[in-house]
Parts: structure tokens; sequence; C-alpha cells
């Protein structure tokens, strides 16, 4: 659906985005993730139509953003970080607005407004002015005239940025309920709202791509290793010598316990198999088990190794 190919995006000397490639399916909800200042923006704007890069190619469905813009910008429903609202509107006034000057025929804008109504769940608000709703609200505002024109595309930047923690659940299901249908790239630094939404994750940081993948699979490629807790009742320098000698078991920790023959080990395994592993192996060697545990790095502890951590 959408195919970006060396796009790099120059503001003077400043390289914003440099030499980027990606690609989002029909059908995806694509987390782009990045700090602030990492060329978020700027791709999504060029995605847009709303500015051309220096160098590079990007077509949607097919076609390009220098020869065909026209067609990209009906098929894409954009809100921007600061949502274009007019807050001396009335929210059906504004939505009906919208509607016309995105060429919905006129037997077509009354329905259409009122469905975007019940979507986005603005049927509380209807008769206020948009400058006198919450900021919740106005995002829901946003959304609407982002999807009234029924886009194939949705490209979201930072759509809950300054929301209560209720506003915030509120956008995000409304976001995940309209991935069902649509393809969405959802643009933030706001990281739950990735893990929560999104299927597969890009992550940008001085405008260059720094990874790119399912949540899952970045946990391996930042730190290749997950993390097991265990508790196990056997002669330590036994449990030691086992322990040494598992190829997917990278490193170990003991930690002192205050428990007859119980030892506490903190592992690191080459992946989730080792668990099972190491269950198999208490198993044969006839050990006790109190505790076999799993963890893998957080996507914002990916994050900050991509970003932060290797600075």
């Amino acid at each position: 659906m959408i195919k970006v190919q060396n796009l790099t995006k120059r503001y003077g000397s400043t390289v914003a985005v440099n030499n980027i490639s990606f690609e989002v399916k029909q059908g995806e909800v694509l987390g782009f993730l990045g700090p602030n200042g990492a060329g978020k923006t700027t791709t999504m704007r060029i995605l847009t139509c709303y500015m051309p890069p220096d160098e590079g190619k990007v077509t949607i469905a097919g076609h390009d953003i220098f020869s065909d813009s026209l067609a990209i910008r009906k098929m894409i429903g954009y809100l921007p970080e600061n949502a274009p609202l007019y807050n001396n509107m009335g929210v059906v006034d504004y939505l009906n607005f919208i509607a016309e000057i995105r060429g919905i025929d006129p037997v077509d804008r009354r329905s259409r407004v009122k469905e975007m109504v019940t979507l986005c769940g603005l049927e509380k608000v209807v008769g206020k002015i948009i400058g006198h709703l919450s900021k919740g609200y106005r995002q829901r505002v946003g959304l609407a005239q982002t999807l009234i024109h029924d886009p194939d595309i949705l490209i979201l930047d930072e759509p809950t940025v300054g929301l209560d923690p209720s506003q915030i659940k509120e956008i995000r299901e409304l976001i995940k309920s309209i991935g069902e249908k649509k393809t969405i790239i959802l643009c933030t630094h706001i990281l739950p709202e990735v893990s929560m939404t999104c299927k597969r994750v890009l992550i940008i940081n001085e405008g260059q791509i720094a990874a790119s993948g399912t949540p899952e699979e970045l946990s391996m490629q930042a730190g290749g290793t997950v993390t097991i807790r265990l508790g196990i009742k056997a002669e330590r320098e036994q449990i030691n010598q086992t322990l040494s000698g598992m190829s997917q078991i990278k490193d170990f920790k003991y930690i002192e316990t205050d428990r007859d023959n119980f030892h506490a080990y903190v592992l690191s395994g080459t992946h989730e198999a080792s668990a099972v592993d190491l269950f198999h192996l208490a198993v044969d060697k006839g050990w006790t088990l109190n505790e076999l545990s799993l963890s893998k790095a957080t996507l914002e502890e990916v994050f900050l190794n991509l970003t932060i951590g290797e600075k």
C-alpha cells in the first residue's frame, strides 16, 4: 500500500530524514516511533504530500507523490499533532464544511456527518462550539474530519498528546476499532500506544531507521536475550556446572537465599525455549523447582537501547 525508497529531507544543513526505506501493507497498523526531532513528523508530511522530499521515491497504492499527489490526498486521512479545527465553528457545521471541501456529494453529507458523530463518540457535543470542548473531544472532532471522506489510509501524528489517562484510553480504543478496516500509521513517542494498538513497529532515530518488526522481534533484535529467574533445590556446585555447560544460557548470577539447599539464580537465555530446556533438565535430574519465570525486554527498553543507549 505504501512504499518508501531512499527518502531524504534536509532543512538547510540539518538532515531531518536520511535515506530511509520501508513499506506498509494494506490493512496494517504500523507504529512509527522515535524521540522528539527524530524525523517522524517530517516523514509523515512527505507521505501526505504536504512537502516534497529532497531525494527518494514514495508511492501510495501505486500513485507517485510527485506526479499524482491529488489522487494520494483523496485516499489519505491525516491528523497532525495540532488538529486543523476552527474553534469558532460548531461541531456539525465544521464536519459539514470538511465534507464539502472533501467533495462528498450533498445528498450524502448529512448521513456521513451523522456516521462520524456516532463513530467518534460526539453525540454529547453536537450542539457545542469546538472552542468550548475539552481536549479529548477536540481530538475526537479531529479524528472525525480525518475519517469523513472514508479514506483507505490514516496517518495519525501524536493523536493522544496532552490528553488525560481516561481520554487516552478512549482515543486508543477508537483507533483500534478503526484499524480493523483501515491502513494506519500511528506516529508517536508514547510507547504504550504502540504496544496496545500496533502489530508492527518501526523506530526512527536521528533521521534513520533504527529497527523494524513486531514488538517481540524487536526485543530479540535489541537485546538478543531473555531473562529467567530460577529457584531450585539441588547441590549448588552441581547446578553451577550444569548451567555453565548449557549453550543457550549466556550467563547467570547466583542470589543468596535463607532456605536450606534452595538456590536462586537470574539467567540470561538466548531464546524463550531456554526456560523450557531448564524445566526438562530439572525433571531429568530430579531437582525440585520452586520458581521458573521468564521475561523479555519491554518495548520501552528496546526503544531506549536503540535511541539513547547507543549514543
